[in-house]
């Protein structure tokens, strides 16, 4: 018996176990009470939607899952950054899926959301693959809008890497699935 080996052992599933509570809560986005009043409203959640849409059969990994945890308290969390990304499978084609999460402040964009949004263009880019977005959002979270825009790996960034993107021959596509607020014009 090696008790060093049975201690980290223990040490390992505990810390596992730890992980997987905090990878449900995270998942439960802006909670049961927002999750059934998008429901009530006819809609799916974010990861719902991408539930639906991705090939079951093929695999999948979420990115950032704990993206935004512990961040921005004071305005109720923004849990996965208020956006759930996802490299799977569509029609047999691996893609990389943006989807906002209406439950966190109606899919309002926070920093972190911007930067989480950044990694998934990148990832695109970078793995040449298709990016779809499926936007249900209320747009810029106005209480922290300062924060959006001021460097280049914020919010302004996703609009020229949309171009670069088109530029290396990247399909993109965008699926307005609920509000979507941009430019000073809502639509929905």
């Amino acid at each position: 018996m090696d008790i060093q080996f049975n201690t980290n052992e223990d040490y390992n599933k505990l810390a596992l176990s730890e992980l997987r509570k905090r990878l449900k809560k995270v998942k439960e986005g802006g909670g049961k009470k927002n999750l059934e009043k998008l429901h009530s409203q006819g809609k799916l959640s974010a990861r719902e939607r991408i539930e639906y849409l991705l090939d079951n059969d093929k695999p999948q990994i979420e990115i950032g899952a704990f993206a935004g945890e512990g961040m921005y308290e004071e305005h109720g969390g923004c849990p996965s950054a208020g956006v759930v990304v996802v490299i799977g499978y569509v029609a047999g084609r691996q893609c990389v899926v943006v989807a906002n999460d209406a439950t966190v402040k109606a899919g309002a964009w926070f920093p972190i959301t911007a930067k989480k949004n950044l990694r998934a263009q990148e990832i695109a880019m970078e793995n040449r693959l298709p990016i779809i977005y499926l936007v249900d959002s209320a747009g810029v979270y106005l209480p922290l809008q300062d924060e959006i825009f001021p460097d280049k790996e914020h919010f302004g960034r996703i609009f020229r890497n949309n171009a670069l993107m088109s530029s290396m021959g990247i399909t993109q596509i965008a699926v307005v699935m609920g509000s979507c607020v941009a430019v000073g014009l809502t639509y929905q």
